[in-house]
């Protein structure tokens, strides 16, 4: 060999574990420890060494629970279960003595929330959560479980120290995207091994293993908790209050490794000084177990502690010290990268030594956490006494659902809650009975409560790793306001428990009676009106208020039902009537004439609806998260059937099967010109295409509608600027995730079961729409002085001003509605939601000559 070459290869060995010991166990595990032969090793469960082939999530399940049954250090729990339901499990590893007081160490450890409660700091256990792969596709981390799991319970010389720490070790967090994942590397897995990055098992097939079953990045859910695998985490986590938690990640396979802090000046002002200090200390042990093997890392120069949605981050508002781990991936088996090839065991081996790092940090700073947690909480206590505002009051007036779902959020982050026993007006502000609820803010989550209700627009840096604002209260346009001692003091409230429920509807009148009606306000709206369709029922929307004599003025939209050709008695239409009410939380009105003030039952104004039949456009170049926020708002909130019909069928589908079509951003430039004059021609039929962001940049090229964008402009007039500001300057530019001022037509078939123009739209783009030169076409639009919460690029918020947020165009007897912003971001946008299934329900009923 030339010996000009033996310091890169020795590298390479050393860097990427290119060497026979990788399919050995001794590779992994740590020098100095023996283990008890009685605890089986992942091999001897699952017939491969670990690295050697993708654990899937059914094995890792297999091995957690040999551990278990054969250690008395760990005791194995399934604490929820998936869409696809798969178990999530969790292990509770700690010395054999502290199983028998588990609850009495929680409760013990509750005390560290309650400033005047006295602990033992220098005895009380600390607590470790270990989370692995919460985003299917990056595996070393869930297959580092399997060893970190080997480890705690067979390692002999750790016995004393699990006296004094309890690890709850979370091994799949994504239970169904790692699934997915490892069936695809496993299936294209060629027993020699191909590195050659254009190999199929390194390009997974659409929508990859990333996200759950609808397709949602659980790392952004820690605090919405809309989906079960996010409210069976935090549930645990609030049952336990963990000191350190780990959550170990992928990134690019041209990379190293890295470890938090992050970047200083991006922290979230809610998170103490004192958070980054620990971090910083903890790293250190990092550092020295990653030179021990030789690895190469860094940290403090990249991502964020600053939204409070992801695991690294939500343990930082809660006195407890979040981490996050990024490896290089090799996202198969071996692939190549700049460094050389990248073995799956390599990555392997860096993230289980740096939980075994973490549980060094956890070991010598044991009192310092628990002292730290504690007075975080004090501290907590000073600032709410220093703070004139004492909680927030929240509600809508037409509508108890979102904020009931508001409610909802904000319970399962142990924080108490208080219903509205009574109307109240505040500020000029009317807050109705049981549709309103008040969060106090004298209570342990005081600084997580102030995150979800702060409105933010000045910030120490100018980019963001994700999200800048998440004002919920904006999110799901409700009205509200901080309360002062003085107000919170006279209101007549209740208190709600964890498993609060939707307040049920009911039908107002008899049976027999000549028509039905409800407001479109209600969230669950949609809802109701698909399952009486469903049923054969005629359902019909008014364009004009309704006055009956039984229950007031129905606003524009509300929907009239009657039996149509349904061949069912008035007594069984009554009942359904009555079922779909209390599901939904509506009150259907019976009315008894078809005389009504301000249109008659009969009126023209009145049109007949047609049930929709929906396909959503999947694969191809379409964004999956999207496309799964959609799919997810009609599955799972509205019970609507849909299609997920590929871009790669468009050519061969009967388009005739539908009667709306949504297109979710992505790049659409892939379809074919059959395809394209199918779509043309389907919407030409009556069809409704609902587009969003660069697929209506696609359309407008091809014809479909008509939907202009502001051109790009250098605004740079300098002939030179430094190089080492480049990447600064140009993510200054990018529009993270803000929250910003729009104006609604409430008049305008969009605008139905809205009752105030002023609202708010999400957006994490720089695409700004023209509006439309037919002024009636534009039924959203920004206002002059758009941002309400979240950072923007001052350029880009004179781009904003006066710009269209949602646009209709006429094609033949069809209409094109164009969104620019998700209405249905992450799924907790529940405050635009509606404007999404106005146009499912109502785009069918918009007057072409309005959208020309």
């Amino acid at each position: 060999m030339n010996r000009k070459l033996l310091p890169i290869v020795t590298f390479m060995l050393l860097f990427f574990g290119i060497a026979e010991a990788q399919n050995d166990l001794k590779y992994y595990l740590p020098e100095g420890h023996t283990y008890d032969p009685a605890i089986p090793t992942p091999k001897e469960v699952l017939g491969f060494e670990v690295g050697d082939w993708h654990a899937t999530h059914d094995q890792v399940v297999t091995y957690m629970k040999a551990v278990a049954e054969a250690s008395d250090r760990v005791s194995f729990e399934v604490i929820g279960r998936t869409y696809e339901l798969r178990p999530q499990t969790v292990l509770t590893i700690t010395s054999p003595g502290n199983h028998s007081k588990l609850d009495e160490i929680k409760e013990e450890r509750r005390k560290l929330r309650d400033p005047s409660a006295q602990v033992d700091l220098e005895n009380i256990p600390l607590v470790m959560w270990a989370g692995y792969s919460v985003h299917g596709n990056e595996p070393s981390a869930v297959n580092a479980a399997l060893l970190a799991a080997y480890h705690f319970a067979a390692a002999n010389e750790i016995s004393d120290d699990l006296e004094n720490i309890v690890i709850l070790l979370d091994p799949a967090m994504n239970p169904d995207g790692v699934n997915r994942f490892a069936s695809w590397v496993n299936t294209h897995k060629s027993y020699t091994l191909n590195a050659d990055p254009n190999s199929r098992e390194f390009n997974e097939a659409w929508p990859r293993g990333r996200t759950n079953h609808y397709w949602f990045d659980l790392n952004r859910d820690w605090l919405p908790v809309q989906h079960p695998e996010s409210r069976n985490r935090v549930a645990k986590y609030q049952d336990w209050l963990p000191n350190i938690q780990l959550d170990h990640h992928e990134m690019g396979t041209n990379s190293t490794f890295f470890f938090q802090p992050g970047i200083p000046a991006r922290n979230h002002p809610l998170t103490p000084k004192k958070n980054f200090t620990l971090t910083e200390k903890i790293g250190q042990y990092h550092a020295k177990f990653l030179d021990k093997i030789g690895s190469l890392y860094y940290t403090q120069e990249s991502f964020d502690d600053f939204y409070y949605g992801k695991g690294s981050t939500y343990p930082d508002v809660q006195g407890s010290i979040g981490i996050l781990f990024e490896q290089a991936s090799s996202r198969g088996h071996v692939q190549e990268s700049n460094y050389g090839p990248l073995t799956f065991a390599f990555t392997i081996r860096n993230q289980f030594t740096t939980t075994l790092s973490s549980f060094e940090a956890a070991r010598n700073m044991r009192v310092e956490l628990n002292t730290y947690m504690k007075e975080f909480y004090e501290q907590v206590k000073s600032e709410y006494e220093e703070d004139s505002n004492k909680a927030f009051i929240f509600g809508a007036q037409e509508d108890a659902g979102r904020a009931f779902h508001l409610a909802d959020i904000i319970l399962q982050h142990d924080t108490e809650l208080f219903s509205l026993q009574e109307d109240i007006t505040v500020n000029g502000v009317e807050f109705k009975k049981e549709k309103a609820y008040i969060v106090p803010l004298n209570q342990p989550q005081y600084r997580l409560i102030k995150s979800i209700f702060e409105t933010r627009t000045t910030f120490e840096d100018s980019l963001f790793y994700d999200v800048s604002a998440w004002t919920m209260p904006m999110a799901f346009n409700l009205d509200y306001m901080a309360l002062s001692s003085r107000i919170l003091n006279l209101a007549n409230v209740e208190k709600v428990s964890k498993d609060l429920k939707l307040q049920e509807g009911k039908v107002i009148g008899e049976s027999g009676a000549y028509s039905y009606i409800f407001q479109w306000g209600e969230y669950y709206a949609p809802k109701a009106a698909y399952a009486l369709m469903d049923k054969g029922f005629l359902v019909r929307v008014a364009h004009e208020e309704i006055t009956i004599p039984e229950g007031g003025t129905m606003g524009r939209g509300s929907i009239l039902v009657s039996k149509g050709q349904a061949k069912v008695s008035d007594g069984e239409f009554f009942e359904a009537l009555k079922a779909i009410a209390k599901e939904t939380g509506i009150d259907i009105h019976a009315v008894n004439t078809g005389y009504t003030k301000g249109v008659n039952i009969g009126s023209p104004s009145i049109d007949v609806l047609e049930k929709p039949t929906i396909a959503i456009l999947v694969e191809g170049g379409v964004n999956s998260s999207e496309a799964g926020e959609t799919w997810h708002l009609l599955d799972q909130r509205f019970e609507i059937s849909a299609t997920l019909l590929s871009v790669d069928r468009l050519s061969s589908a009967d388009l005739s099967r539908y009667n709306v079509i949504m297109m979710p951003n992505g790049n659409y430039n892939s379809l074919g010109k059959t395809a394209t004059e199918k779509i043309k021609n389907w919407v030409n039929s009556g069809g409704t295409l609902i587009a969003r962001a660069y697929a209506l940049s696609w359309l407008d090229e091809n014809g479909i509608g008509s939907f202009k964008f502001k051109e790009a402009n250098n605004e740079n007039e300098e002939v030179q600027r430094s190089y080492a500001d480049y990447s600064r300057a140009s993510g200054a530019k990018v529009t993270g995730g803000a929250i910003f001022n729009v104006n609604l037509d409430i008049t305008h078939p969009i605008g139905y079961g809205y009752t105030k123009s002023e609202m708010y739209t999400f957006r994490n783009s720089n695409l700004f729409m023209e509006p439309s030169e037919n002024a009636y076409a534009n039924p959203l639009i920004y206002t002059s002085s758009p941002l309400a919460s979240g950072y923007v690029h001052p350029s880009n918020l004179e781009k904003m001003k006066d710009t269209g947020a949602i646009r209709v165009s006429a094609q033949g007897r069809g209409k094109v509605i164009g969104f620019v912003d998700n209405p249905n971001f992450r799924a907790f946008w529940f405050g635009t939601n509606k404007l999404f299934m106005n146009a499912v329900f109502f785009g069918q009923t918009i007057n072409t000559g309005t959208a020309r």
